[in-house]
C-alpha cells in the first residue's frame, strides 16, 4: 500500500477506495474521466490571470482590499507544500502606511483543468478576509465556488496521481 499524503487528513473508507483505483491503475483513468482532455484553458498569462481573479474579486469581494498584483510562479512547485500563495506587504511611505496584496499561483496550473486553477484562487481570495483555515474561511471558499472541497479533493487526486 502507497503512502497516499495528500489524502491523509481524509477517511479512511476515501483513502482505501482511493488505493484500490491506484493498485489497479485506475486512478488516471478516473481523473480523465471526470477532466476529459482537452484543449488547455486561456489563462496562460500573468496579464490573464490577473483578469481571471480580479473578475473573481469583483463578483464576490468588492468590498475587499484590492489586489496590486497576481502572477503565475514558475519557481513555486508541490514540494514546497504550496500550489499558491498570498502576500501581504506593508510599507511606510512618508506618514502612511501603504498595504499591498499580492496573489501567485504555481505555474503548474498552466496545464491542468480550469475549475482547480479556479479552486485555488478562490482559496487564495478569501485569504484577503480571512487570515486562517477556519469555518469562516471555508464558508466564503464555497460562497465563491460551491464545489470548493470536491475540487479540493481532485486537486490532491492529481498530486497523488503524479498529475503534477
Amino acid at each position: 500500500m502507497s503512502v497516499l499524503k495528500y489524502l491523509s487528513g481524509y477517511s479512511a473508507d476515501l483513502q482505501s477506495q482511493v488505493q484500490r483505483l491506484i493498485d489497479t491503475n485506475q486512478l488516471g483513468l478516473w481523473l480523465e474521466q471526470r477532466y476529459p482532455p482537452q484543449p488547455r484553458h486561456l489563462i496562460q498569462t500573468d496579464a490573464a490571470l490577473y483578469d481571471y481573479t480580479q473578475r473573481l474579486k469583483q463578483r464576490f469581494m468588492r468590498s475587499s482590499d484590492p489586489l496590486s498584483k497576481v502572477y503565475f510562479d514558475t519557481r513555486m512547485h508541490v514540494i514546497d507544500n504550496a500550489l499558491g500563495q498570498h502576500q501581504f506587504v506593508s510599507r511606510v511611505q512618508g506618514s502612511k502606511l501603504k498595504r499591498k496584496n499580492e496573489i501567485k499561483v504555481s505555474a503548474l496550473f498552466k496545464r491542468l483543468p480550469e475549475p482547480l486553477l479556479r479552486m485555488v484562487v478562490v482559496h487564495e481570495l478569501a485569504h484577503l478576509r480571512e487570515k486562517e483555515h477556519n469555518r469562516a474561511f471555508y464558508q466564503l471558499c464555497q460562497h465563491m465556488e460551491p464545489d470548493y472541497h470536491q475540487l479540493e479533493l481532485d486537486l490532491r487526486l492529481f498530486l497523488t496521481a503524479g498529475g503534477l
